[in-house]
């Protein structure tokens, strides 16, 4: 038999490899590009995620804590501010958001028990801590800045709350944006800074709060909660507010042990 003959046997019983075709028409070779167009769809995926939730973080918190870990890795330490901030993220304040809260609620209970008219007497949490505002009418007189004998019974509600807590206190005083000029209070800077002072005196006096840990202040008519342009919010804005400032805001406050003798 001739080689010819032998040649076109062999082809008819052994087909060529190169004329195989896959059954689905498509080369498994060729598709292999979409595995890695997958992969990389998913990571541009990932990516983006990981950028929108880094986008909602606190940039002055995240910028503490960074500065804190890098002393800690060059052997410079942590500055007290730093442990401050490093201390509220990690859910060891001092007073924290739950505290903060509970406090708000038994506020308003006793309130609601002892009958105290809301107008009077309202509490809110903000970014500086639990902020309690006294309205005018139910701690002074018009103009005046002795405590009223109804004054008393508000100030010993809040006291008690305070007492459970070792945060800084601010007290303070503010009016509206009507003048008064007389003997005493030239302006209402004066007469916002005694009504401050006047309920920083009574907790010491009547509760023993220390007065390392409690300050007051006058505003005058410069820190409205309403603008002052109806009677209703003019009483909003005489008030004094009883700040119970958080840890972090605490740790910041002048440090009363430098210049004891």
């Amino acid at each position: 038999m001739s080689m010819d003959n032998q040649s076109s046997i062999s082809e008819r019983r052994f087909p060529s490899v190169r004329g195989r075709r896959n059954v689905s028409g498509a080369s498994p070779v060729r598709d292999r590009w979409l595995l890695t167009y997958a992969d990389l769809i998913t990571l541009l995926l990932a990516f983006f995620i990981i950028m929108f939730s880094m986008s909602h973080l606190d940039a002055t918190r995240f910028g503490s804590v960074q500065k804190a870990l890098s002393g800690i890795l060059t052997g410079e330490g942590r500055d007290p501010l730093m442990e401050a901030e490093l201390d509220e993220l990690e859910g060891g304040g001092i007073l924290k958001i739950s505290n903060e809260r509970v406090m708000l609620r038994t506020l308003e209970q006793k309130a609601f028990e002892q009958g105290l008219d809301k107008k009077k007497f309202e509490a809110e949490i903000t970014e500086r801590g639990l902020v309690i505002h006294i309205m005018e009418s139910a701690l002074f007189r018009a103009g005046d800045s002795r405590l009223s004998g109804s004054a008393m019974k508000v100030l010993d509600l809040v006291a008690s709350e305070l007492d459970s807590i070792p945060n800084h206190i601010r007290v303070e005083g503010h009016t509206d944006n009507s003048p008064i000029s007389t003997g005493r209070f030239p302006s209402n800077w004066e007469l916002s800074s005694v009504r401050a002072t006047e309920v920083v005196r009574y907790f010491i006096n009547a509760h023993g709060i220390s007065g390392k840990r409690i300050s007051a202040l006058g505003y005058g008519q410069f820190r409205p909660i309403r603008p002052n342009n109806t009677i209703e919010n003019r009483s909003k804005n005489r008030r004094v507010d009883i700040v119970v400032l958080t840890n972090s805001l605490s740790r910041k406050e002048p440090s009363s042990a430098l210049f004891v003798n």
